[in-house]
């Protein structure tokens, strides 16, 4: 027993000395991680503090410590609520329908890019489709308000030159889905091709070419060599985006939302930003935002774990 400890101690010491040896010749790339740890501390990991709020019946007066313990009343008073089915319905809804729909673009784009050969075209045609990622979110939606405009919106004018009447898509709850999901696969589409581009970089080129002699078609080989390369790179995204299923966007959702929409519109962030902020309900809406994060945090495990026993592929 004294031996085995003995070495666990050298082997602990060992790893300390080789980790101040790795500081000390690599510091410089240290320095440079170091802000981007500094801000995911300070925005991610302090503000854990305040969680217990959803534990609790919080009053500025009292503060955090003082305020009274409640425990577990306000996630159960979330359930009960008479609009959590159809906040956990929009909310899911919304990020099913976008990750069916916007998930193999980039994938498709990614494979599209990399077979074109003129180096002048590829970047060109990388920037075009990258660009509406940098517009902002309010941005995007004066955009989307413009296009879907009844009186004077592009949509509305080219359906009305063509005999149809005009349509008030943003006052229509049924079309609120749709143009919400269509203009985040136009923003975002060819920001996450970057990543599947990136991955194919890394497809062996000898591979290509014994493709070829053999009389390996395009198709072929982008089918059997190129989508088997990145097949851990969309597991790995996939999984991400399993992660974040009952997560959507708060700001562009809350900017294109009306009252005649908002009975699919209303989805749990902007329920939980609305109890918190305007209603004053903090400790309310801290619970939500938790029990929302342990639901996400759940399926994260669970997809996880199905992945690593189908496909060997998982995040840990």
């Amino acid at each position: 027993m004294t031996i085995r400890l003995n070495n666990i101690k050298g082997q602990t010491q060992i790893k300390k000395k080789s980790f101040a040896k790795r500081l000390k010749n690599n510091y410089q790339l240290y320095l440079m991680v170091l802000p981007a740890i500094t801000l995911v501390f300070i925005f991610s990991y302090v503000p854990i503090y305040g969680m217990q709020i959803a534990f609790k019946d919080f009053n500025a007066k009292l503060g955090i410590w003082g305020s009274p313990w409640v425990g577990l009343e306000h996630i159960f008073k979330f359930i009960k609520s008479p609009y959590f089915y159809k906040l956990m319905w929009n909310t899911f809804s919304i990020n099913f329908y976008s990750l069916i729909c916007s998930f193999p673009i980039p994938i498709i784009i990614s494979l599209i890019v990399n077979e074109i050969t003129n180096a002048r075209y590829k970047k060109a045609l990388q920037t075009i489709i990258c660009a509406p990622h940098f517009i902002s979110t309010v941005v995007m939606v004066g955009i989307i308000f413009l296009f879907t405009s009844e009186s004077k919106g592009i949509i509305n004018s080219v359906l009305d030159m063509l005999g149809f009447e005009r349509i008030p898509f943003m006052a229509k709850a049924e079309w609120f889905r749709p143009i919400y999901i269509i203009s985040g696969i136009w923003q975002n589409f060819g920001w996450t091709s970057i990543i599947y581009i990136a991955a194919l970089t890394g497809v062996d080129i000898e591979m290509h070419e014994a493709a070829i002699i053999d009389g390996a078609t395009r198709l072929q080989r982008i089918w059997h060599i190129n989508l088997p390369t990145i097949k851990p790179t969309i597991i790995i995204l996939l999984l991400m985006n399993m992660g974040r299923m009952l997560n959507v966007g708060f700001e562009k959702i809350y900017l294109m939302q009306l009252p005649l929409n908002q009975d699919v519109s209303e989805v749990i962030a902007t329920y939980t930003y609305k109890i918190a902020f305007e209603g004053g309900s903090f400790s309310y809406g801290t619970s939500i935002g938790l029990f929302i994060n342990v639901i996400n945090l759940i399926l994260l495990l669970i997809f996880n774990n199905i992945s690593k026993s189908v496909n060997d592929v998982s995040l840990w």
